[in-house]
């Protein structure tokens, strides 16, 4: 992944542009990345696995027994009186 400042960005837009045909940009600001140039064929994959929703048939038996032995972590107690 190639990491630009927004300055630079603007500068050279066409060139990132193109790049990120091939590989997230990362843009940044005052050292923070803010925003990530991506292709459009690379967005349109993310949001295809968004949007994949699995059911009961998706899973193994061995997936459902591992989910029904899973325990959440301690520090999830302090959600608790979320449940009601």
């Amino acid at each position: 992944m190639v990491k630009v400042s927004s300055t630079e960005f603007q500068k050279n837009f066409a060139r990132y542009r193109d790049l990120a045909l091939t590989q997230p940009v990362t843009i940044t600001r005052n050292g923070r990345d803010r925003t990530v140039l991506i292709s459009a064929h690379e967005y349109q994959r993310l949001k295809r696995l968004d949007r994949r929703v699995m059911s009961l048939a998706d899973f193994t038996p061995e997936d459902v027994a591992a989910i029904e032995r899973a325990m959440p972590p301690s520090q999830s107690a302090r959600f608790d009186r979320e449940l009601g």
